[in-house]
């Protein structure tokens, strides 16, 4: 950037960079965690958060009603990303804090444990080094709007919500199913999980609450607040099917958490059309750049503009194109950076078409520091190719190209096909 020059002129370079490397969610997640802790010294704060380099690990709530397999998939996830697991009775068994100790007390009183309790002993187990370094998966929790509003007031906030569910019926017959190891506190089921130890086998218990009434009244009671958690996550918020293999289920999961979220950060569309004569590179590139107001760069038009300008560069092309002989690659990147480098393709983005045409080309525009970000191959058979090329007319005084008696037809069929493609990937 020169900053002695109005306007200020970005370089194309830093844009390419900034996408690259991820620099304005790196802000965003920055300038998140500012106003949420506001921290005394802000700017020491920030050195900090790029010290941790812990923008990408996973933050997931894994929720759903009872018996949807919750805990089984969770330790599956973990142990695929190599996360921390969370659950309250973990917490609680760890936890050596004040939050943990009044928890406990209000528990041995069989008195109700507030929230805003439940949200500080979360807070201080993910502000741990291995939650901050690794990430983590929070099992069960928040499962009420109330718990939720207490835990964000906190500035706990995750990246994913997952929520498995399943019809009550099929919910209601895993857990007549279900038993319990009271030495490990592992659970099992007769149908889905068998231990094959015969020791283990003879040890389980059934757990208290698994009778088809009192599991009703837990579905119930999980229906009537769920509506709420989904409320307050709910464009975050992602619900599977546990009615399934466990194999499938956590296949989902994983693919979800790994996923990213929509990004909102400043895009510049720089696009390359590949294809053979007669594909419609032009006819697409014109449409496109009218359509998204973004620049329209054809190497064959710049290189007659530079020989029309007579510039210097212009001036060294000439004798090829007259002689209708290649022009060196060294001389048509020359003029492909100084087209590119303007402010106008720095600012809207540009769609190339022409160029490169060869593995050496897109090395040196590689090179040159013109990275495309979406680069799109256009198709067509030989013998279409050379029945529109035969057909093709051109007028000798502006110079514009089309197809005898087609070019309506090929307009309509080429252009609701690439826009189509545009619409569902350029601007994401």
């Amino acid at each position: 950037m020169d900053a002695t020059k109005k306007p200020l002129r970005i370089s194309p370079e830093l844009g390419v960079y900034a996408e690259k490397h991820g620099v304005f969610q790196m802000l965003q997640r920055m300038l998140q965690c500012l106003l949420v802790d506001r921290p005394q010294d802000p700017i020491q704060y920030m050195i900090d958060h790029f010290k941790k380099e812990n923008d990408e690990v996973p933050r997931v709530f894994l929720l759903g009603p009872p018996v949807s397999g919750k805990l089984s998939i969770a330790k599956l996830l973990c142990d695929q990303i190599n996360t921390n697991l969370l659950t309250l009775d973990n917490m609680l068994a760890g936890g050596k804090s004040e939050s943990a100790d009044e928890i406990q007390k209000l528990k041995a009183k069989a008195q109700d444990i507030p929230n805003t309790l439940w949200a500080k002993l979360i807070l201080e187990r993910l502000s741990k080094t291995d939650c901050i370094k690794r990430g983590w998966v929070l099992v069960g929790f928040p499962k009420t709007r109330e718990q939720a509003m207490a835990i964000q007031e906190l500035g706990i906030a995750p990246e994913h919500v997952v929520i498995l569910d399943a019809p009550d019926t099929v919910l209601i017959e895993r857990n007549l199913g279900k038993r319990i190891d009271p030495v490990t506190k592992e659970i099992y089921h007769t149908i889905f999980n068998w231990p094959t130890s015969t020791k283990i086998q003879n040890r389980l218990e059934k757990p208290p609450g698994i009778t088809e009434e009192e599991t009703v009244k837990r579905l119930l009671e999980y229906r009537q607040v769920s509506h709420g958690v989904l409320n307050s996550y709910s464009k975050k918020y992602h619900i599977i099917n546990a009615d399934q293999p466990s194999v499938d289920v956590l296949s989902q999961v994983l693919s979800h958490v790994q996923s990213r979220h929509r990004s909102v950060a400043p895009y510049t569309p720089r696009i390359i059309l590949h294809g053979p004569p007669g594909s419609g590179r032009s006819l697409q590139a014109a449409m496109i750049a009218e359509k998204y107001r973004i620049v329209n760069v054809s190497c064959g038009q710049l290189l007659r503009e530079a020989v029309a300008a007579e510039t210097r560069l212009g001036e060294t092309i000439k004798p090829y194109v007259e002689s209708r002989q290649p022009v060196p690659d060294v001389m048509v990147m020359k003029c492909m950076a100084q087209r590119l480098s303007k402010l106008d393709c720095s600012t809207w983005g540009w769609v190339m078409h022409g160029f490169p045409q060869d593995l050496v080309q897109a090395e040196m525009l590689k090179d040159a520091g013109f990275l495309a970000n979406r680069v799109f191959f256009m198709e067509v058979p030989d013998d279409a190719v050379i029945e529109r090329l035969s057909m093709r007319m051109v007028d000798p005084t502006t110079g514009k190209r089309s197809l005898k008696a087609r070019t309506t037809r090929l307009k309509d069929s080429f252009y609701p096909t690439v826009i189509r493609l545009f619409n569902g990937s350029l601007l994401q």
